[in-house]
């Protein structure tokens, strides 16, 4: 059953409390919930008919952000609170956004910045946050975590939020290595950058989003972008000589997708976790057959599949430091 589509002049004054913000201490207006009762939409009555368009527009949208990103992380997110207001004093989405924590408890309440007349900006938005409450309590705050959030945000988003690009100023700064070093922030546009231009590196070599995002929930806070590499490939050698190599060949950054592989990784937001995980199932069912394995060999494989599939965490496990704001490279 769709949500009623919304009017300036029909505003919704009845509904939930709002949580408590990150920021805003606004009035939250309360303006839908998504069909699927994940997605509570408020909005500051202050930003007009134009910033209501916008609640309206996440409300009837975020269901499809939410299916997407539990694609991408192949496990099923929890419920979320948003409210849209001028973050930091903007109304075209660059404010960026803001949550408290990555999971989907601390975490759960996101502000966005209005982008007036371009929804599309806020549901890239609101993606970004989300998919720092699917990391369950890794990655947020550190270069990595950012790069994984934005390049969430670009596919789901359909790269609305393309001037927030950092690989050109890793680029235009010698090219530093933060492959085998993770900076132990989210507001360093050059070591962000680097994992932008590192992961649409990955994924021009054939492995997909929806592989690298657990893999980097996995491997932990610690993780670096060079584990990453091994564990998606087995090549326990340093890529980053290889990966600047590339990088050097195309003759210059200048965006965060310099290999080009977004145009295969949208068709990741249309497959749902379910039928991600029966593909595993199904394709490993195949090789074992090529393979003449025995039949209790064949149900093993399967059993390790399905035991190695990300569940998601909804316990009362905080995450201790503040979820990035997201900005556009200064």
């Amino acid at each position: 059953m769709s949500h009623p589509m919304l009017t300036p002049h029909a505003v919704r004054r009845d509904g939930p409390p709002p949580p408590q913000w990150p920021s805003f201490t606004g009035t939250s207006q309360f303006v839908g919930t998504s069909p699927s009762g994940r997605v509570t939409v408020f909005v500051d009555p202050t930003l007009g008919p134009q910033g209501l368009q916008n609640a309206q527009d996440l409300v009837n949208d975020a269901d499809r952000v939410a299916t997407a990103n539990d694609a991408l992380f192949g496990t099923t997110g929890g419920s979320v609170s948003v409210i849209i207001f001028a973050l930091n004093g903007a109304t075209d989405g660059t404010g960026g956004a803001d949550h408290m924590g990555c999971d989907f408890v601390k975490g759960a309440a996101i502000e966005v910045c209005a982008s007036l007349g371009n929804s599309a900006r806020v549901s890239a938005l609101f993606e970004a946050e989300l998919s720092e409450c699917m990391m369950n309590n890794n990655l947020c705050g550190e270069s990595t975590g950012e790069a994984l959030s934005r390049w969430c945000a670009a596919v789901v988003g359909n790269n609305a939020l393309s001037d927030f690009a950092t690989a050109p100023t890793w680029a235009n700064n010698g090219e530093p290595d933060f492959v085998t070093q993770m900076d132990p922030t989210d507001q360093n546009p050059i070591s962000t950058g680097c994992g932008m231009a590192f992961l649409s590196w990955l994924m021009h070599l054939g492995y997909p989003l929806n592989q690298i995002a657990p893999a980097m929930v996995s491997l932990g806070d610690a993780g670096t972008l060079a584990q990453l590499y091994t564990k998606l490939t087995g090549d326990s050698s340093n890529p980053f000589p290889t990966f600047k190599a590339a990088v050097d060949a195309l003759g210059g950054v200048t965006n965060d997708d310099p290999f080009n592989a977004m145009p295969q990784q949208a068709q990741l937001t249309h497959l749902a976790p379910s039928v991600a995980l029966a593909g595993k199932i199904f394709g490993s069912i195949l090789a074992d057959l090529a393979a003449g394995k025995s039949a209790n060999q064949i149900t093993a494989s399967v059993r390790a599949i399905m035991g190695a599939a990300p569940s998601a965490s909804h316990g009362a496990s905080y995450c201790t430091k503040k979820s990035h704001r997201l900005v556009p490279s200064r």
